[in-house]
């Protein structure tokens, strides 16, 4: 197994956590709010078999809770997310789709196609992404996913029953619990922040149907779940902010001056 060894830090989002509070001067030099979200299909914005909304995905809740925070400096979110795709296929596209952007933060989100591959492979192209990332000095967070379905439920799309019966073998076997605790450990070794929505996903599943909370019943959530990793990402964001305030106005006039 490929191992990355990093001294631990803090992380500390200096970037977004600065540039909420920018003045009209300060806006005019530094420019905008600029999110990349890349990852697969939950990150493109796919709920149900063959839907796509783009309104109810995270990384869209996640900039519609920053504007609430604080409204005068726009907010930009590109989304990177490709259905199908995982993380070793995505190395090739990380440079122009990401970090072509120069963005204030990215977040990285893969693992639930990674599954059907192997662990080092998942392992290698993570590690090299927060590599990237962390030699550019960008704001990093790893999105932990959701979970697969736990068995094949009786309304499963027909033409996945194939694999939904797979992905719970994977879910049940511990296959993915692996695969998910070992990226999590290595972004913690890495200093790459962590966002951990699989361990709430496996406390859900204590007292929840879990699998019922899968839009397509397989692995993309309901619409209402993307709540879960938008709360989550902006208390880790702005830890000191519950994220429900009313916005700001603009700190002065955004009249035209000549």
């Amino acid at each position: 197994m490929i191992k990355y060894i990093y001294p631990t830090k803090k992380v500390i989002f200096m970037k977004i956590s600065e540039k909420i509070n920018m003045s009209r001067a300060d806006l005019e030099r530094e420019g905008a709010i600029t999110i990349v979200a890349f990852g697969d299909s939950v990150t493109h914005g796919a709920v149900a078999d063959g839907e796509i909304n783009y309104d109810t995905v995270y990384w869209n809740r996640l900039r519609n809770k920053i504007l609430a925070k604080k409204n005068y400096v726009p907010v930009n979110v590109i989304n990177s997310g490709i259905g199908g795709v995982d993380a070793r296929s995505s190395l090739m596209r990380f440079e122009h789709q990401v970090l072509s952007h120069s963005p204030d933060l990215v977040i990285i989100c893969f693992g639930l196609n990674d599954v059907n591959g192997e662990l080092d492979d998942y392992l290698s192209s993570l590690g090299k992404m927060f590599e990237k990332c962390k030699y550019r000095g960008i704001d990093t967070i790893f999105l932990t996913p959701n979970m697969l379905n736990t068995y094949v439920a009786d309304d499963t799309p027909t033409k996945h029953l194939s694999y939904a019966k797979k992905t719970a073998d994977m879910q049940n076997g511990g296959k993915m619990d692996l695969f998910i605790y070992s990226a999590k450990k290595l972004a913690e070794d890495m200093g790459i922040a962590v966002c951990d929505c699989y361990s709430k996903w496996k406390e859900l599943s204590l007292t929840e149907d879990t699998t019922l909370l899968l839009a397509n019943r397989i692995n993309h959530p309901l619409k209402e779940m993307h709540e879960l990793f938008a709360s989550e990402l902006f208390r880790l964001i702005f830890p000191d902010d519950s994220g429900t305030g009313s916005s700001s106005g603009a700190p002065e006039s955004t009249m035209y001056k000549s």
